[in-house]
């Protein structure tokens, strides 16, 4: 019996053994594909005498090499900023601009402005194939400490319709592997090393890593950022639905408020105004005082599934040379404005 316990001791201590080692060697490979993101953004604060003023706030978040100048990351990462800052392993950093962003999916692309020299690409694996119980890691930059590497379990998957995505129900990937804030937009990885999620946000109590953590599904993303031109046009919004609706007197059923708008982006270009009050409605902080987006190329938006899909093939078609116009609710007036994206 002593003989048994202690060749079953030998075992379990093999397997712990080689485990660790399987993921340090597949980490010395994939590490260099990951990067840390920095932004800048505006944002509105109140100040001592209840005033509003708008400051310059850093955000860091993660992401991973495509090619060599496409980085993926999670939408939330870079949701309105005005710049983008892309740091390697090596310690190079060069400036990048959202191309594409999901916010549903919480996934988005970045473009460098110019290519990464020598770059460590990323795999990606099937999601599909991917079961409970099967380990997994990620590499990222939790509160800025630096890369660091967190490993895990799939314990679970997520999958939602989400009223304002046109395109699919959205799938989440559920692990018990650390997550913190500067994880997001980092890969998750499968022990072969291929990219199965992109980290996206962890739903804790205390506000720290002992939490679950959610990362949307590597297919998913490749469906959407790779296989799709949808464009990014630069702006961040709250739609208006229902009660809201009519609370800010719309003439239709939906809008969309303008929170921020990235002054270099399609909307910066064509004069959108964004938001420049903070206020509370119910239990969301938003920001007032910009237009109303109310159609796309006098397409109405709306959230139904109908005026949704609509939409999709409008922003599927548009290009470089493709005109372009929306109308906004400004100060209580309806106005048109017109570019080229």
């Amino acid at each position: 019996m002593n003989k048994f316990i202690h060749n079953l001791i030998v075992i379990i201590f093999c397997v712990n053994i080689t485990t660790a080692q399987d993921i340090s060697g597949v980490y010395e490979k994939v590490s260099a594909s990951v990067v840390a993101i920095i932004t800048e953004e505006n944002t509105i604060v109140t100040t001592e005498n209840n005033d509003f003023q708008r400051v310059s706030n850093k955000g860091l978040g993660s992401g991973f090499m495509v090619t060599d100048q496409l980085v993926v990351t999670a939408a939330h990462v870079v949701r309105a900023p005005q710049n983008i800052f892309v740091q390697f392993s090596d310690g190079t950093t060069i400036a990048g601009k959202v191309i594409t962003s999901f916010k549903s999916a919480d996934i988005a692309l970045i473009g460098l402005t110019e290519p990464k020299a020598n770059p460590t690409l990323v795999k990606f694996g099937d999601s599909d194939k991917m079961k409970i119980g099967q380990q997994v890691f990620t590499i990222g930059v939790p509160l800025g400490v630096g890369f660091s590497l967190s490993s895990g379990y799939i314990s679970g998957f997520k999958r939602q319709k989400t009223g304002t995505n046109p395109f699919t129900d959205t799938e989440f990937i559920q692990t018990d592997a650390a997550i913190n804030q500067g994880n997001s937009g980092g890969p998750m990885f499968n022990m072969k090393g291929e990219v199965i999620g992109i980290v996206s946000h962890i739903t804790t109590v205390s506000g720290g890593s002992n939490g679950i953590g959610f990362a949307c599904s590597s297919n998913l993303a490749q469906k959407l950022l790779l296989n799709n031109k949808m464009p990014w046009f630069g702006a961040d919004f709250h739609a208006l639905t229902g009660k809201e609706a009519k609370l800010f007197n719309l003439p239709q059923k939906s809008g969309l408020l303008v929170q921020r708008v990235v002054l270099s982006s399609i909307f910066g270009k064509m004069g959108v105004i964004e938001g420049d009050t903070e206020v509370v409605i119910g239990n969301q902080k938003l920001i007032v005082g910009g237009d109303i987006i109310l159609a796309f190329n006098d397409i109405p938006f709306d959230i139904t599934d109908e005026a949704l899909l609509k939409l999709a093939d409008l922003f599927n078609t548009i290009d470089y040379n493709t005109s372009f116009e929306i109308t906004v609710l400004r100060a209580g007036k309806m106005i048109k404005l017109k570019t080229k994206y």
